[in-house]
């Protein structure tokens, strides 16, 4: 688990193929690693990576091809800045919402302008995200978490303070950029909550699409 607060920029040293897999090597030389072990938890722009071999200025993961087509990481390069986060220890504060390390989905920056220090930026995330984003909710965009000032279909408005623009790589986004994407987890599990005995007739069942009018109607929320 993570807060969403990134703790340093670093930089993709190495992305080499070894076998049917990639290894990822990150330079973290801002990054505390004294606490660091083997099979720890580190998220890269929001994505739960495991260490695999590290020293006291990087380290290593692992990225199968389903993580590289899924987030993007497929856009990555040797040189490329990425966020980081080491996972929640019990005893951290929780300065923004719990995330899990694991990717929704893929969202596009659509509009970007300053607005006095800050900065307003509007993504658009795919459409089947879009009915977990609510105004005022938290977003975790590229590991930082973020909240949801506005929102008009699938998509959504973000304020960046001038703090988080330095300390992440949010200063480098330009429209047309790419971002992981993680909805916050409470509407995930409300929506299967919602769906009571119907969520284990599986996806094939007529009525396990989601929720729909007249589920909504047998349970009184017409009134």
């Amino acid at each position: 688990m993570f807060t969403g607060i990134i703790e340093a920029v670093g930089h993709i040293a190495e992305l080499k193929l070894r076998g049917k897999e990639w290894r990822l090597k990150v330079s973290c030389s801002s990054l505390d690693m004294s606490d660091v072990q083997l099979g720890d938890s580190i998220a890269v722009n929001g994505c739960c990576l495991t260490v695999t071999e590290f020293d006291g200025s990087s380290f290593c993961a692992d990225v199968s091809n389903e993580t590289l087509s899924l987030t993007s990481f497929q856009n990555l390069k040797v040189g490329s800045k990425v966020n980081l986060e080491k996972a929640l220890m019990p005893k951290s504060r929780l300065g923004g919402h719990l995330v899990s390390g694991h990717v929704d989905g893929l969202g596009e920056l659509l509009e970007q302008h300053e607005d006095g220090g800050s900065w307003r930026l509007v993504f658009r995330v795919p459409d089947e995200l879009a009915k977990y984003i609510a105004q005022k909710g938290s977003i975790c965009i590229d590991g930082a978490s973020l909240t949801v000032n506005t929102v008009d279909g699938a998509c959504f408005g973000v304020n960046i303070i001038p703090h988080t623009q330095q300390a992440t790589i949010i200063h480098t986004y330009r429209p047309g950029q790419r971002v992981n994407i993680e909805v916050d987890q409470i509407a995930r599990y409300l929506e299967r909550l919602m769906l009571g005995e119907r969520a284990a007739q599986g996806r094939d069942h007529k009525q396990a699409g989601g929720i729909t009018a007249e589920f909504l109607s047998s349970h009184g929320f017409d009134r």
